[in-house]
């Protein structure tokens, strides 16, 4: 945000200064993982007052810090509820390959695959963060296109599973559209060159997990993600409610306003402006972090009425700017949609004003 400011008054000041070219109002911000968890949060919390103090604190600019469009890939976000998304996906698959990153005395970073089982108390801790899944998809009342509800029963199943089911549908589709061999997935049902089907569970075995329970807010506060929420005197801390309970060592639990402030799917807050342009990806074989946090993200946005392009790349793992021509398309086709409609604002602000009447100008962004 404070890199935002500092470029909206940059670009400003050479647009006055120098006449070259540069809109500062179509800042798009482009990441990946944490990266687009960021861009995300950039997208979803533009001119939020909850993070003055901070940015007075980095001396940014008192400038505004919304931006144009976000482009978010494997976004590792909604941590206050991803280790309960995480089980609802992989609960019952207790075979892993875990990333280990380690370094040596002189700093050089190695990184490697580790094979393992659930111990009967992981596998216990999946169980639990799996059945709180539910009541939190249904909290959010979002609904498909259609107006179907997108729900879970307390098993884990109903109409939010299968919207995140058709996803990967689609993605298998555009795969075998595009000449991809996909016989040998005997949980794909194919019938005349069209995917018809997909048992969903078996397809969440062939992803396979990564990552042990809990997979993001450590129970021993040795996960990234509990430093994230550290202090100036806390190394580490607890960000849901199931882990402080359940922790194993001596701990607390961060600041509400902090963990809030770190999630984009609280977007919505008075004085905040939020992107009307989203594009998010993530790929069919991220087990980095659940498919629905990226889906509970896109749903929430288009049921609030913003532009959203979300799709699952066919066989993409845990990565981003793997597609950047149809990334630079999608910057294209938006900043042209931008341009149509200021058009056709300025027009009827035009004849508003000959006729002597106020009128209040849509903006791209939208502000609640």
């Amino acid at each position: 945000m404070h890199a935002v400011e500092q470029h909206k008054m940059k670009v400003e000041n050479i647009q006055v200064k120098l006449l070259q070219p540069g809109d500062a109002e179509k800042i798009i911000s482009n990441r990946t993982s944490a990266g687009g968890a960021l861009s995300a949060l950039l997208g979803a919390t533009g001119n939020s007052k909850d993070y003055d103090s901070y940015l007075k604190k980095l001396g940014a600019a008192n400038e505004r810090d919304d931006i144009f469009a976000v482009s978010s890939y494997a976004a590792i976000t909604d941590l206050d509820h991803a280790d309960m998304a995480y089980e609802w996906l992989f609960n019952g698959i207790n075979d892993y390959k875990k990333l280990v990153i380690s370094s040596d005395t002189d700093y050089h970073i190695q990184r490697e695959m580790v094979e393992g089982t659930l111990t009967e108390d992981q596998i216990q801790v999946s169980n639990e963060l799996s059945a709180l899944f539910p009541n939190y998809v249904n909290s959010l009342k979002l609904t498909e296109s259609n107006g179907t509800p997108l729900t879970l029963n307390k098993n884990g199943n109903g109409t939010f599973k299968e919207y995140v089911k058709s996803f990967v549908m689609d993605s298998a589709q555009k795969a075998l559209d595009s000449g991809t061999n996909l016989s040998s997935l005997t949980w794909i049902t194919i019938k005349d060159g069209k995917v018809t089907d997909l048992d969903f569970d078996q397809y969440i075995q062939y992803v396979g997990r990564m990552k042990t329970p809990s997979a993001f807010d450590g129970l021993d506060l040795t996960n990234a993600e509990n430093e994230l929420f550290g202090t100036s005197t806390t190394k580490a801390q607890h960000f849901t409610q199931y882990g402080l309970e359940n922790s194993t060592v001596s701990s607390t639990l961060a600041d509400a306003s902090v963990i809030k402030m770190l999630n984009p799917l609280y977007f919505g807050t008075k004085g905040t402006t939020t992107s009307s342009y989203w594009r998010i990806r993530q790929g069919t074989v991220d087990n980095d972090t659940s498919l629905a946090v990226s889906t509970l993200l896109s749903a929430k946005l288009e049921n609030s009425g913003f532009n959203v392009d979300f799709s699952m790349p066919w066989d993409q793992s845990h990565g981003g700017d793997y597609d950047l021509d149809e990334l630079f398309d999608w910057t294209d086709s938006i900043v042209a949609s931008s341009k149509a409609s200021s058009s056709s604002n300025g027009k009827k602000l035009a004849n508003t004003s000959n006729n002597g009447k106020g009128s209040n100008v849509n903006k791209n962004a939208k502000s609640s």
